[in-house]
Protein backbone atom coordinates (compact mmCIF):
# COMPACT_ATOMS: atom_id res chain seq x y z
CA UNK A 1 0.00 0.00 0.00
CA UNK A 2 1.57 3.57 -0.79
CA UNK A 3 2.18 5.99 1.86
CA UNK A 4 -0.11 9.07 2.68
CA UNK A 5 2.33 11.08 1.29
CA UNK A 6 1.87 9.64 -2.21
CA UNK A 7 -1.49 9.34 -2.48
CA UNK A 8 -1.44 13.68 -1.57
CA UNK A 9 1.23 13.69 -4.58
CA UNK A 10 -1.04 12.27 -7.19
CA UNK A 11 -4.63 13.76 -5.79
CA UNK A 12 -2.36 17.10 -6.45
CA UNK A 13 -1.72 16.02 -9.94
CA UNK A 14 -5.31 15.15 -10.45
CA UNK A 15 -4.43 11.30 -10.75
CA UNK A 16 -7.85 10.28 -9.35
CA UNK A 17 -8.81 7.67 -11.32
CA UNK A 18 -5.39 6.51 -10.17
CA UNK A 19 -5.62 7.00 -6.53
CA UNK A 20 -9.17 5.12 -6.18
CA UNK A 21 -7.28 2.28 -8.16
CA UNK A 22 -4.06 2.09 -5.89
CA UNK A 23 -6.59 2.45 -3.10
CA UNK A 24 -8.66 -0.33 -3.77
CA UNK A 25 -8.20 -3.46 -2.06
CA UNK A 26 -9.75 -5.80 -4.46
CA UNK A 27 -7.76 -4.21 -7.59
CA UNK A 28 -4.50 -3.97 -5.33
CA UNK A 29 -4.82 -7.68 -4.39
CA UNK A 30 -5.75 -8.59 -8.37
CA UNK A 31 -2.71 -6.89 -9.74
CA UNK A 32 -0.21 -8.20 -6.96
CA UNK A 33 1.25 -10.68 -9.32
CA UNK A 34 1.98 -8.58 -12.70
CA UNK A 35 5.06 -6.71 -13.48
CA UNK A 36 5.72 -3.38 -13.13
CA UNK A 37 4.90 -2.54 -16.39
CA UNK A 38 1.79 -4.34 -16.52
CA UNK A 39 0.44 -2.68 -12.95
CA UNK A 40 1.61 1.00 -14.81
CA UNK A 41 -0.18 0.17 -17.92
CA UNK A 42 -3.67 -0.64 -15.53
CA UNK A 43 -3.29 2.47 -13.61
CA UNK A 44 -2.81 4.52 -16.56
CA UNK A 45 -5.94 2.59 -17.91
CA UNK A 46 -7.99 3.51 -14.96
CA UNK A 47 -7.21 7.22 -15.09
CA UNK A 48 -8.45 6.95 -18.61
CA UNK A 49 -11.11 5.01 -17.82
CA UNK A 50 -11.61 7.86 -14.61
CA UNK A 51 -11.71 10.76 -16.70
CA UNK A 52 -13.88 9.49 -19.57
CA UNK A 53 -16.71 9.00 -16.58
CA UNK A 54 -16.18 12.26 -15.29
CA UNK A 55 -16.35 13.69 -18.87
CA UNK A 56 -19.61 12.08 -19.31
CA UNK A 57 -21.42 13.11 -16.24
CA UNK A 58 -20.39 16.43 -16.89
CA UNK A 59 -21.74 16.54 -20.76
CA UNK A 60 -24.62 14.52 -19.02
CA UNK A 61 -25.49 17.34 -16.57
CA UNK A 62 -25.01 19.94 -18.98
CA UNK A 63 -27.00 18.63 -21.78
CA UNK A 64 -30.05 18.81 -19.38
CA UNK A 65 -32.05 15.55 -21.16
CA UNK A 66 -35.40 15.42 -20.33
CA UNK A 67 -35.03 11.18 -20.29
CA UNK A 68 -31.56 11.05 -18.66
CA UNK A 69 -31.75 7.16 -18.57
CA UNK A 70 -32.63 6.91 -22.55
CA UNK A 71 -29.97 4.91 -24.54
CA UNK A 72 -29.40 3.39 -28.05
CA UNK A 73 -29.10 -0.25 -26.47
CA UNK A 74 -32.62 -0.25 -24.64
CA UNK A 75 -34.55 1.07 -28.09
CA UNK A 76 -37.79 -0.73 -28.47
CA UNK A 77 -37.17 -2.11 -32.08
CA UNK A 78 -41.03 -3.46 -32.03
CA UNK A 79 -41.91 -3.92 -35.99
CA UNK A 80 -45.05 -2.10 -35.32
CA UNK A 81 -42.68 1.60 -35.06
CA UNK A 82 -41.12 1.68 -38.25
CA UNK A 83 -37.75 1.62 -36.96
CA UNK A 84 -34.95 0.87 -39.64
CA UNK A 85 -32.31 -0.70 -37.18
CA UNK A 86 -29.62 0.05 -40.30
CA UNK A 87 -30.41 3.79 -40.23
CA UNK A 88 -30.00 3.61 -35.91
CA UNK A 89 -26.96 1.62 -36.35
CA UNK A 90 -25.16 4.45 -38.58
CA UNK A 91 -26.73 7.02 -36.00
CA UNK A 92 -24.81 5.77 -33.29
CA UNK A 93 -21.46 5.91 -35.00
CA UNK A 94 -22.45 9.69 -34.68
CA UNK A 95 -21.14 10.58 -38.16
CA UNK A 96 -23.98 12.99 -38.42
CA UNK A 97 -23.07 14.86 -35.65
CA UNK A 98 -19.29 15.20 -36.95
CA UNK A 99 -20.85 15.97 -40.46
CA UNK A 100 -23.33 18.85 -38.99
CA UNK A 101 -25.92 17.10 -40.33
CA UNK A 102 -29.93 16.98 -38.95
CA UNK A 103 -32.13 14.05 -37.21
CA UNK A 104 -35.85 14.92 -38.16
CA UNK A 105 -37.71 12.22 -35.44
CA UNK A 106 -41.82 12.89 -36.24
CA UNK A 107 -44.87 10.94 -35.04
CA UNK A 108 -48.06 11.17 -33.04
CA UNK A 109 -48.04 11.34 -29.30
CA UNK A 110 -46.70 8.43 -27.71
CA UNK A 111 -44.47 6.63 -30.03
CA UNK A 112 -40.93 7.38 -28.21
CA UNK A 113 -39.84 10.56 -30.29
CA UNK A 114 -38.64 12.09 -27.09
CA UNK A 115 -36.96 9.00 -25.72
CA UNK A 116 -35.34 8.46 -28.99
CA UNK A 117 -33.75 11.82 -29.37
CA UNK A 118 -32.51 11.51 -25.91
CA UNK A 119 -31.15 8.26 -26.78
CA UNK A 120 -29.22 9.90 -29.85
CA UNK A 121 -28.21 12.68 -27.69
CA UNK A 122 -26.44 10.49 -24.96
CA UNK A 123 -24.44 8.62 -27.31
CA UNK A 124 -23.76 11.78 -29.11
CA UNK A 125 -22.03 12.46 -24.99
CA UNK A 126 -20.53 9.06 -25.02
CA UNK A 127 -18.33 10.25 -28.35
CA UNK A 128 -17.23 13.01 -26.20
CA UNK A 129 -19.99 16.10 -28.05
CA UNK A 130 -21.30 18.57 -26.10
CA UNK A 131 -25.64 18.32 -26.19
CA UNK A 132 -27.95 20.47 -25.07
CA UNK A 133 -31.57 19.50 -24.72
CA UNK A 134 -34.68 22.07 -24.89
CA UNK A 135 -38.46 21.79 -25.82
CA UNK A 136 -38.60 24.48 -28.86
CA UNK A 137 -41.30 26.81 -27.41
CA UNK A 138 -39.30 27.29 -24.64
CA UNK A 139 -36.44 28.17 -26.40
CA UNK A 140 -37.80 30.74 -28.13
CA UNK A 141 -39.34 31.99 -25.11
CA UNK A 142 -35.26 32.28 -23.64
CA UNK A 143 -34.77 34.41 -26.56
CA UNK A 144 -37.67 36.90 -26.16
CA UNK A 145 -36.47 37.37 -22.97
CA UNK A 146 -32.89 37.19 -24.12
CA UNK A 147 -33.84 40.57 -26.50
CA UNK A 148 -35.10 42.38 -23.43
CA UNK A 149 -32.07 42.05 -21.24
CA UNK A 150 -29.71 42.35 -24.62
CA UNK A 151 -28.14 39.11 -23.70
CA UNK A 152 -29.39 37.96 -27.31
CA UNK A 153 -26.29 37.66 -29.17
CA UNK A 154 -24.35 36.66 -26.29
CA UNK A 155 -26.93 33.68 -26.08
CA UNK A 156 -26.86 32.64 -29.80
CA UNK A 157 -23.08 32.66 -29.95
CA UNK A 158 -23.27 30.49 -26.53
CA UNK A 159 -26.21 27.94 -28.88
CA UNK A 160 -24.09 28.02 -31.70
CA UNK A 161 -21.26 26.26 -30.21
CA UNK A 162 -22.97 23.53 -28.72
CA UNK A 163 -22.13 20.46 -30.82
CA UNK A 164 -25.78 18.86 -30.93
CA UNK A 165 -28.86 20.75 -30.01
CA UNK A 166 -32.50 18.97 -29.44
CA UNK A 167 -35.36 20.78 -30.02
CA UNK A 168 -38.16 18.62 -29.02
CA UNK A 169 -42.04 19.25 -29.77
CA UNK A 170 -40.98 21.46 -32.96
CA UNK A 171 -44.20 23.04 -34.39
CA UNK A 172 -46.39 22.24 -31.39
CA UNK A 173 -46.92 25.94 -30.97
CA UNK A 174 -48.37 28.66 -33.10
CA UNK A 175 -45.19 30.60 -34.04
CA UNK A 176 -44.47 34.33 -33.58
CA UNK A 177 -42.95 36.52 -36.27
CA UNK A 178 -40.16 37.50 -34.34
CA UNK A 179 -40.52 33.61 -33.12
CA UNK A 180 -39.72 32.98 -36.58
CA UNK A 181 -36.86 35.30 -37.33
CA UNK A 182 -35.36 33.87 -34.04
CA UNK A 183 -35.58 30.09 -35.26
CA UNK A 184 -33.88 31.20 -38.57
CA UNK A 185 -31.04 33.07 -36.45
CA UNK A 186 -30.65 30.17 -34.28
CA UNK A 187 -30.47 27.59 -37.39
CA UNK A 188 -28.45 29.74 -39.74
CA UNK A 189 -25.61 29.58 -37.02
CA UNK A 190 -25.70 25.52 -37.05
CA UNK A 191 -25.96 24.86 -40.72
CA UNK A 192 -22.90 23.38 -41.86
CA UNK A 193 -21.09 23.48 -38.63
CA UNK A 194 -23.30 21.99 -35.85
CA UNK A 195 -25.92 19.29 -35.86
CA UNK A 196 -29.09 19.63 -34.99
CA UNK A 197 -32.31 16.92 -33.74
CA UNK A 198 -36.00 17.52 -34.18
CA UNK A 199 -38.74 15.84 -32.83
CA UNK A 200 -42.11 16.87 -33.86
CA UNK A 201 -45.65 15.50 -34.06
CA UNK A 202 -46.24 17.34 -37.28
CA UNK A 203 -44.74 15.33 -40.70
CA UNK A 204 -42.30 17.46 -42.44
CA UNK A 205 -44.38 17.80 -45.20
CA UNK A 206 -46.65 19.86 -43.09
CA UNK A 207 -44.20 22.06 -41.59
CA UNK A 208 -44.02 24.90 -44.10
CA UNK A 209 -47.73 25.59 -43.73
CA UNK A 210 -47.65 25.47 -40.09
CA UNK A 211 -44.72 28.33 -40.61
CA UNK A 212 -47.18 30.96 -41.99
CA UNK A 213 -44.81 32.66 -44.10
CA UNK A 214 -43.39 31.37 -47.16
CA UNK A 215 -39.87 33.61 -47.59
CA UNK A 216 -38.89 32.70 -43.37
CA UNK A 217 -40.47 29.19 -43.98
CA UNK A 218 -38.69 28.85 -47.22
CA UNK A 219 -35.28 29.42 -45.40
CA UNK A 220 -35.85 27.51 -41.81
CA UNK A 221 -36.50 24.26 -43.99
CA UNK A 222 -33.74 24.66 -46.33
CA UNK A 223 -31.51 24.73 -42.95
CA UNK A 224 -32.94 21.40 -41.45
CA UNK A 225 -34.38 19.56 -44.42
CA UNK A 226 -31.28 19.37 -46.56
CA UNK A 227 -28.00 16.65 -45.52
CA UNK A 228 -30.95 15.31 -42.91
CA UNK A 229 -31.62 11.73 -41.63
CA UNK A 230 -35.52 11.05 -41.21
CA UNK A 231 -37.02 8.95 -38.54
CA UNK A 232 -41.01 8.35 -38.72
CA UNK A 233 -42.40 6.39 -35.87
CA UNK A 234 -45.43 4.50 -36.43
CA UNK A 235 -47.83 2.78 -34.67
CA UNK A 236 -50.15 2.67 -31.36
CA UNK A 237 -49.08 4.82 -28.19
CA UNK A 238 -46.93 3.11 -26.01
CA UNK A 239 -48.12 4.51 -23.22
CA UNK A 240 -50.99 2.37 -24.49
CA UNK A 241 -49.41 -0.64 -24.47
CA UNK A 242 -47.05 -0.70 -21.72
CA UNK A 243 -48.37 1.55 -19.53
CA UNK A 244 -45.93 3.79 -19.32
CA UNK A 245 -45.54 7.52 -19.48
CA UNK A 246 -44.50 8.52 -22.97
CA UNK A 247 -40.66 9.77 -21.75
CA UNK A 248 -40.03 6.87 -20.20
CA UNK A 249 -40.63 4.48 -23.19
CA UNK A 250 -38.28 3.40 -25.25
Amino acid sequence: MLNEQTLTQLRSLRLDGMVAALTDPAGSSAAAGLRFEERLALLVQREIDWRDDKRLARLLKAARLKVSAACIEDINWRASRGLDRHLISALAGCDWVRQAHTILITGATGTGKTWLSCALARQAARNGFTVLYARTTRLLQELRVAHGDGSFGRRLAQLARIDVLVLDDFAGAPMEASERNDLLELLDDRVGTKATLITSQLAVKAWHAWLDDPTVADAILDRIVHRSHRVALKGPSLRKLDGQAEEDAP
